[in-house]
């Protein structure tokens, strides 16, 4: 039997009793169970299934509560080194994680807040639920965490996302009643992950369960004034504790009389909530929670609460009221050298490519398309708004990896497409020059018909535009 915190084991006993306990601790003595989640901004569950079955892949199996997310069985290096990851075709995580977005019922158009969001796995899963149209605002407090966010959100080709590294407090003064939809993945004690990360253990014998749930109740009602009334709030953690899960919503919606608890579907095997277990024994629509024991399903420890504000919304939006001039600071001259270089080297105008409603900016020398005007977060620390197009130098301008993540083989003209398993496509990952018969000018390289990024041939020889902090070793 694994060996855990004292305290922690009697905390467990208590919730599960001495065979339960006996059952959850069982769980330790067998492998984490792995999954990955296939980005539907770029590719179709069938049609990856079919994709790894040309390639002789038959260890998917899926996860019931997720509709794109897939459970493997090989070496989670054969899957994070795939130039499929590299192509942005799915997301690796841990399948109960992929429970909170799944939830959350996002539709086209929302106005959606990933609250606490490194390093993106929810993030790019509400990205692919928005698809083309809406807002997602993906913030996390931590700069450093904030940049693996703004990596993985690139990767999945999404020209929706803003992301911001703010404390919720700030945010909330910023944006009231904003937004239709917003998870609240809270920092958590992380009990739930003891098994994937052992080391969590240390962390919870220094701070415990009450560190966490003071966290909780200060982003809680941030997350509420940001709410639109009508609107939908998914809170989370990968914890088991009653103070971070039933007892937290509890006392939330004891403050918040107008936020109410909806019904989650139990599908493989997840459990009610317990209201048992809080000092409201009464409160049965506690029972709508959803919990994720891993004894009793394929996943790891997860808690999960849906809830919706009272009321209908006023309609007004933070992200351009007052704006004056919604499209940046850039001039003719700027959008010449970017219109000639899509006249060159894409099938289409820019305009077709690229959602309709969103505002070219300008910040230094760097063009961005944006789903809100850039001018709508000034004060805000802001890693990105929309997507990086690329960079406007003297003469010309020259497109960026993310511009690239967000393409199909069909928007370009000139494309060097590498069979995925080549050496070629694992020379260019490393960042080196290819040799071929390339065609003059900027390449869309793929791997196998899927974007890995850019390259620019001069008489066969590809130099390769691939982001450096992308390269693999």
């Amino acid at each position: 039997m694994a060996a855990f915190p004292k305290q922690y084991e009697e905390n467990m006993k208590a919730l599960l009793g001495e065979e339960g306990f006996c059952s959850y601790a069982a769980t330790f003595e067998h492998p984490v169970r792995s999954g990955l989640r296939v980005n539907t901004l770029k590719i179709t569950p069938q049609e990856f299934l079919e994709r790894k079955e040309k390639e002789g892949k038959q260890d998917l199996r899926p996860v019931p509560w997720c509709p794109s997310g897939y459970y493997y069985e090989e070496e989670t290096t054969e899957y994070s080194k795939h130039p499929d990851y590299a192509a942005g075709l799915y997301y690796l995580q841990e399948p109960s994680a992929m429970a909170p977005a799944a939830i959350l019922p996002v539709k086209e158009g929302d106005h959606v807040l990933d609250l606490c969001a490194a390093p993106g796995g929810k993030s790019t899963y509400l990205a692919a639920k928005l698809g083309s149209k809406g807002v997602l605002v993906s913030n996390d407090i931590s700069p450093s965490r904030a940049k693996a966010l703004l990596k993985n959100l690139e990767l999945t080709g999404t020209m929706r996302a803003v992301v911001l590294s703010e404390a919720p407090y700030a945010l909330s003064k910023r944006f009231p009643d904003q937004f239709d939809k917003i998870l609240v993945d809270a920092p958590c004690s992380g009990e739930g992950m003891f098994h994937k990360e052992p080391d969590i253990m240390k962390n919870w014998e220094q701070y415990g369960n009450e560190y966490y749930a003071k966290l909780q109740r200060e982003i809680l009602p941030a997350a509420y004034q940001m709410l639109k009334p009508g609107g939908m709030l998914l809170y989370s953690t990968c914890t088991f504790h009653p103070m971070e899960d039933e007892q937290m919503i509890l006392d939330f919606t004891k403050d918040h009389p107008d936020m109410k608890l909806l019904p989650i579907r139990k599908v493989g095997g997840m459990e009610d909530g317990h209201p048992e277990w809080t000092d409201d024994p009464s409160r049965e629509d506690l029972r709508m929670c959803a919990r994720f024991w891993p004894q009793k399903l394929e996943g790891q420890g997860h808690f999960t609460a849906l809830l919706q504000k009272e009321g209908k919304p006023s309609g007004s939006d933070a992200f351009t009221m007052g704006m004056t001039d919604l499209r940046g600071a850039f001039s003719s001259s700027d959008l010449k050298l970017f219109e000639n270089w899509c006249q060159e080297n894409l099938k289409r105008s820019w305009q077709k490519i690229l959602p309709k409603d969103g505002y070219l900016s300008k910040i230094g020398t760097m063009l961005y398309y944006s789903p809100i005007p850039q001018g709508s977060l000034k004060g805000l620390r802001v890693l990105r708004c929309g997507i990086l197009l690329g960079e406007l130098k003297k003469d010309r301008f020259e497109p960026s990896q993310a511009f690239a993540m967000t393409l199909t083989k069909q928007d370009v003209i000139k494309i060097a497409d590498l069979p995925v398993g080549s050496d070629s496509v694992k020379r260019y990952l490393k960042g080196e020059t290819l040799t071929g018969e390339y065609e003059d000018g900027w390449n869309l390289v793929l791997a196998d018909g899927y974007p890995l990024g850019w390259g620019k041939a001069v008489r066969g020889i590809l130099k390769n535009k691939y982001l450096k902090g992308w390269i693999q070793n």
